[in-house]
């Protein structure tokens, strides 16, 4: 009976620590404009949100953007230092071909990736025709009280 008290205590412990490590982060951007010189100020407007979910190292993405001047071309995750304005990109996001539309898309993420979402290393890009080289950004960083 001991016996089997202990592999049964070794199994529940075994399950919480993988149910453990496979829980959700929730993490948020609020997207802006961002205008890289004054001559582009004339060409970028609009807003948007996009809220992710960590699942191992799947980052699954969804929101919304409104009132651009332009449709979209092409939404992106990047990577960078919060001090610095340009890093890589990741992976490219689906958006939908409107002035106010739909960001969505899934990534698999490495480590290294991982942990730099962990730290506000990554953010969301939306190019539109008229800000080719950005329109919206917002980094995602982690939702208050939501792991």
């Amino acid at each position: 009976m001991t016996r089997r008290l202990v592999l049964l205590a070794a199994c529940l412990v075994a399950t919480f620590v993988a149910t453990a490590g496979a829980q959700s982060r929730q993490y948020r951007a609020r997207l802006s404009p961002v205008a890289l010189d004054i001559a582009m100020q004339a060409t970028i407007a609009g807003s948007g949100a996009v809220t992710a979910t960590l699942s191992g190292n799947t980052l699954t993405l969804t929101g919304n953007y409104a009132g651009l001047k332009t449709a979209p071309t092409v939404a992106r995750v990047h990577r960078s230092p919060r001090t610095a304005m340009r890093g890589p990109a990741i992976g490219d996001l689906k958006v939908t071909q409107g002035t106010n539309g739909t960001i969505s898309g899934t990534l698999e993420l490495t480590k290294d990736q991982v942990d730099d979402l962990a730290n506000g290393r990554l953010y969301v890009q939306l190019h539109s025709e008229k800000a080719p080289d950005g329109n919206l950004w917002g980094w995602l960083l982690i939702q208050e009280g939501k792991k």
